[in-house]
Order: structure tokens, then sequence, then C-alpha cells
């Protein structure tokens, strides 16, 4: 009967959304809530995990390795900065970095991370090198978080096609007992708890089958200090860097000036459009331009909030317009981009015209109409 069952389901199940959609779904909600900073995914291959979490705005730095450096180069293309970066860089900075190694060797630039995932890798490992892996992972790079996810045994026989293994080049692939008591025993000898979960439910009334992925939550237990690490730290390099880049973020002095001075002029020529309109409102009747005063109701909605401070007003005098520093930086955007009323003028040195005394943005209007 309940072989019946089995061969029944095999023939229909389907995971909605994909089972690989909702592997790294696991590991963004994980990000989500711990708010690691830097994130290493072991077993990258076609970088969709890394792309997915650079979208994350707490983290700063993302590393991917892995043995294929060609799975890696034909897709890391996508993790490079895009023109809407440049022009709208992000406050927090990101790098992200792809090496080309085995995950049985150690190489430093894998020290430091906060959260190490190894999505449906470890399957894939010979025996030696799965020997070797726990003390790789939770012993030399011990970041705060390890997620590993492997496929559980006991689910193949509702996949259909699925005779021994789930792919060709998996070596094993273990059932619950199998995969939670060598989780066990690493997160015991390297001071770990674990805790046990997965992706893609069985079918109903086969609960017992369990996720046809299984994943394990690993969390370090007591901080990683300096004197408590027992395990030698190597000073060479063994993995080759494939892939590097930097994307561009306010944190930087170069791209923080470009954006304050793209915004200060932004708005200093909406300023001045409001201004000279309302000019020519008065210009146009002899018998209200004795009445003109510039006013706050040069400000709309559109630009910011309203300055109600006499000395903060825009003005004309002549063919020139002046619109004071202090408006600009009283408008929330620029505000919080300079933080200082001080910043702002030494940002802007030299890139934009000023009054004589520095205090006002200027634009001669004289030649604006030729």
């Amino acid at each position: 009967m309940e072989k019946n069952f089995q061969e029944e389901f095999a023939r229909v199940i389907t995971f909605t959304p994909p089972l690989y959609k909702q592997r790294y779904q696991f590991v963004k909600d994980l990000v989500e809530k711990y708010k690691p900073k830097k994130v290493a995914d072991l077993g990258c291959a076609d970088c969709r995990l890394l792309w997915m979490l650079k979208f994350c705005s707490c983290i700063e730095v993302l590393a991917g390795l892995d043995i294929s450096a060609s799975a890696m180069k034909e897709k890391m293309h996508t993790l490079s900065p895009l023109p809407f970066d440049y022009l709208q860089p992000s406050e927090r900075s990101l790098t992200v970095t792809l090496h080309h190694g085995s995950v049985a060797h150690k190489d430093p630039c894998m020290l430091g991370f906060d959260l190490v995932t190894c999505i449906e890798l470890i399957e894939h490992l010979e025996e030696s090198e799965l020997e070797k892996f726990p003390e790789v992972v939770f012993g030399f790079m011990a970041p705060s978080i390890v997620v590993i996810s492997t496929p559980n045994s006991q689910f193949n026989p509702l996949l259909p096609g699925v005779v021994l293994h789930r792919h060709p080049d998996h070596k094993f692939e273990w059932d619950q007992a199998q995969f939670q008591s060598w989780a066990l025993e690493a997160a015991r000898c390297y001071d770990y708890s674990v805790e046990f979960t997965g992706v893609g439910h069985p079918p109903k009334g086969m609960e017992n089958v369990g996720f046809c992925t299984q994943i394990g939550v690993f969390v370090r237990k007591y901080p990683q200090t300096g004197g408590s690490v027992q395990y030698e730290k190597p000073t060479e390099a063994v993995y080759k860097t494939v892939f590097k880049a930097v994307y561009p973020s306010l944190k930087d002095e170069k791209y923080l000036q470009n954006a304050v001075v793209s915004e200060v002029i932004f708005i200093a020529q909406n300023i001045k459009q409001h201004l000279m309109s309302k000019h020519e409102e008065y210009d146009d009747d002899p018998e209200r331009k004795d009445e003109f005063q510039p006013s706050v109701d040069c400000f709309s909605d559109y630009l910011g909030k309203l300055v109600f401070d006499k000395t903060m007003e825009p003005f004309i005098s002549g063919s020139e317009v002046y619109i004071p520093l202090a408006t600009i930086f009283s408008f929330p955007k620029v505000n919080q981009l300079c933080g200082t009323f001080e910043k702002l003028c030494k940002l802007i040195a030299g890139k934009v015209p000023l009054s004589s005394d520095g205090s006002a943005v200027v634009f001669n209007t004289e030649h604006e109409n030729e």
C-alpha cells in the first residue's frame, strides 16, 4: 500500500517556488534575522545566492568559493556594479570577491566571517575532503553561524527519475539520522549548537519522510577570541582570486562629494526656477512690481520643507540669483549626506559657484536665454 502511495506521488510531486529558491530564501531570511556584515558562500557555483545576498543592506563583505573556476566565471559578471550603483551610491560599502579553491584547504582570506553558507555542497565532497571539512569551517574559519544544506535521501523515492542519487556528481546522500549524527558530532567538537530544519515539505500523510532538503543551522556557543583559537592559522594564500568588485559607496569621500554636489545643484536650480518664475510674474504686472518680496512661497512641497528665516531666503540682484547655503542645508537629503554645515561647505568648495563670502550658491542669468 505504501509503495503504491509513493509511486503515485513520484509522478506528480513539485515544489513551488522551486527548491533551490526555497533554499536561497531560507538563507536570506537568516541574514535578515541576524544581520551579518560578512558572509561567505562555500560552493557558490553560478553565484546565484551571492547575487541575491548583495541586495541585503546589512552585508558589507561577500565572498564565494568554488572548486570550479569556470562555473563562477560564467556568471560572475552579475556581481559587478551597475551604472545605477554609480549614479546613486549606497550608504554602505560592499566588496564582492570570488575565490577558486577547495573547502578542504585553509586560506586566511576566509577568516573573520559572521555567516558561512554551504548550500548543497557536502554531498559533492570526496571522503578525504569531507573529513577535513569540519576543521576548516568550524575550527579554522569559526564564523558565528554556519548553514549547511544537503539532500535527504529518504525523500528520493518521491522524486521522479531518482534511482540512487539526485545528481551524478553526488558522492553520497544521507538520510535524516546520518546527517544529524554527523552534524551533532561536528557541533560537539567545535563548540557549536545546531538546530535541524529544511525546505521542501513532504506530501500530506508522509511527514516522517522529512524535508526534501535537510538543513542544519550551527551557532557558535562562545565568542571567538585570539587566545582561544587552537587551530593553526596559515599565512600563505592557497586560493586564487578570480573576481573582485568594490561597489561605490557614500563612505568613500569621492562618491560622497559627487552626490552632495549633484544634490546641491539640483536643489539650487529648482529654487532658482521658482524664484525667476515668481519674479517674472511681478515684472509683467507694473502695479504689483513694488510688492515683490522673495518669500517662502518660492518653495514647493516638491523641493523640501519650507524655510521661514528671512536670512535664509534666496534673492535676485541684477542678473544674479543667490541661494543661501543655509537654505540648501535645511533640505533633508543634503543634511543627511553632510551631517554638518561645515562638511557641506568643504565638499562643494571649488565644485559649485559661490558668492564672494561663500555663503550662497550663485547663478548668473544674463546669458541664459540667448
